[in-house]
């Protein structure tokens, strides 16, 4: 079995990353990616692409663990795809976040306790074990489906907590590791790959509290700029005053303290009231701006602040800072509000594309083959933009009329259900009733999930 040809000439972009025989199994492993329905293992994959004796099956498996090929060089050629599709011109918008793949076993590499948002509450706190991966996206919105916000990702890496670095079996301890870097720090080495990549081009990243710490924004490329949250008990300061003339040595690093949050909300300066009705973000907000130093996290950087007050009290008080100061309070709660689509792609990747499923123990083989889920989410996107939107056929659903926009359950379907008709219905003779079961037993090959 083969994806449909469209599909398979987006894939011959990668066709320098491998050697000829490494393409064709990354061929075969990628059909069997997008056309299974249950998890993705390797022997899977395999099945599902029919490549079950087209060579040993130890030369699928051989693919993560073994073969020499650069994952790196796979996300730069991903990205490059991605910018030149959605953005070939302008502002780049980036999110970032991490997300945990729950695994078992305890030999696994670079699993360990992480924090589990999804069974967590705000009275009690839940860790589950296994691997934690650090995801950067590139923001798009398409015309296919206009009150939609896409994030696809274009860079991973894999989180290693203190935990898992300091403990062995059997209770034997080993030295920590001195290269350990925590989310932020990686987040902050995926920004430099990525604007290194694009050092022409001008970047806007989006992320919640966890990456926007001093380790982040005391850092940022140069052609980077960084939108998240400043703490609730942040130290906010004015500007620092000019130097007089007849005064000796440097000038002062900081100006005057600005009130907290909650002194500046009930200062009396007027609020902005803004109506926003926008992926992420349907709510009529109050919010003050101002410029100020954020100097803990960014020491002598000037950032637009913004203080958001929700007018129905749904959301508690919050304030965000954006390195760009020509960015008003409407542009930067616009921009952060499309973030949430990075979770969308989590829980896609998750239940259509088996992110969670792989079940590698060896290093090279676990940092390879669960981010070949995010790579594919991204390029099905892709063809789903280029072509896939053409031939989009939504189920009939009488109680679900309305539909207008497609979902990734949607592009996929597309993908797998164009892939079915490229292979069957060449083959079958003109007879209706038989097409009519043929296309029957498609539609029901083809649906996700």
């Amino acid at each position: 079995m083969q994806l449909t040809s469209s599909f398979v000439a987006l894939l011959q972009e990668f066709r320098h990353v491998f050697t000829s025989p490494s393409l064709q199994t990354f061929l075969s492993l990628v059909t069997g990616w997008c056309l299974s329905h249950r998890r993705r293992f390797v022997t899977e994959l395999i099945q599902s692409s029919g490549s079950t004796h087209r060579g040993h099956f130890c030369r699928y498996h051989r693919f993560f663990s073994a073969a020499s090929w650069s994952l790196e060089l796979l996300w730069q050629v991903v990205a490059r795809v991605l910018v030149t599709t959605f953005a070939p011109t302008g502002l780049i918008e980036l999110a970032g976040d991490d997300t945990l793949c729950r695994k078992r076993g305890l030999t696994l590499y670079g699993a360990g306790m992480h924090h589990d948002p999804l069974m967590s509450s705000r009275a009690l706190k839940v860790f589950s074990w296994g691997h934690d991966w650090v995801v950067l996206c590139l923001v798009v919105r398409c015309f296919w489906a206009p009150s939609k916000v896409w994030c696809l990702p274009l860079l991973c890496r894999l989180y290693r907590n203190r935990q898992g670095l300091a403990k062995g079996r059997k209770g034997k301890k080993r030295p920590p590791d001195p290269n350990h870097r925590t989310r932020p720090q990686l987040f902050r080495e995926m920004l430099a790959v990525v604007a290194s990549w694009f050092p022409e081009r001008q970047f806007v990243v989006s992320g919640d509290s966890a990456y926007g710490g001093q380790s982040v924004l005391r850092h940022l490329p140069a052609n980077v700029d960084l939108i998240s949250h400043v703490h609730p008990k942040g130290a906010l300061y004015a500007p620092p005053p000019p130097r007089p003339r007849h005064r000796k040595g440097p000038g002062r690093k900081k100006g005057r303290r600005l009130p907290g949050m909650a002194e500046w909300a009930k200062d009396g300066t007027p609020w902005q009231e803004l109506v926003f009705d926008q992926f992420g973000l349907h709510a009529t907000l109050w919010v003050k701006t101002i410029q100020a130093l954020y100097y803990t996290a960014g020491k002598g950087r000037l950032l637009t602040i913004v203080l958001v007050h929700d007018v129905l009290g749904k959301r508690p008080d919050q304030m965000f800072y954006c390195t760009r100061l020509d960015w008003d309070a409407r542009q930067i709660l616009s921009s952060y509000a499309a973030r949430w689509a990075i979770e969308v792609t989590f829980e896609n990747s998750k239940q259509l594309l088996g992110l969670e499923d792989p079940a590698n123990r060896k290093p090279l083989a676990v940092e390879r083959t669960a981010p070949m889920a995010l790579v594919l989410y991204s390029l099905i996107v892709v063809w789903f933009h280029r072509l896939g939107h053409l031939v989009v056929r939504f189920p009939d659903r009488p109680w679900y009329p309305q539909k207008e926009e497609s979902s990734f359950a949607d592009m996929l379907s597309a993908l797998r259900r164009v892939s079915w008709e490229e292979k069957l219905l060449p083959l079958l003779p003109k007879s209706r009733p038989l097409k009519n079961c043929v296309a029957g037993l498609i539609e029901f090959l083809s649906r996700s999930g």
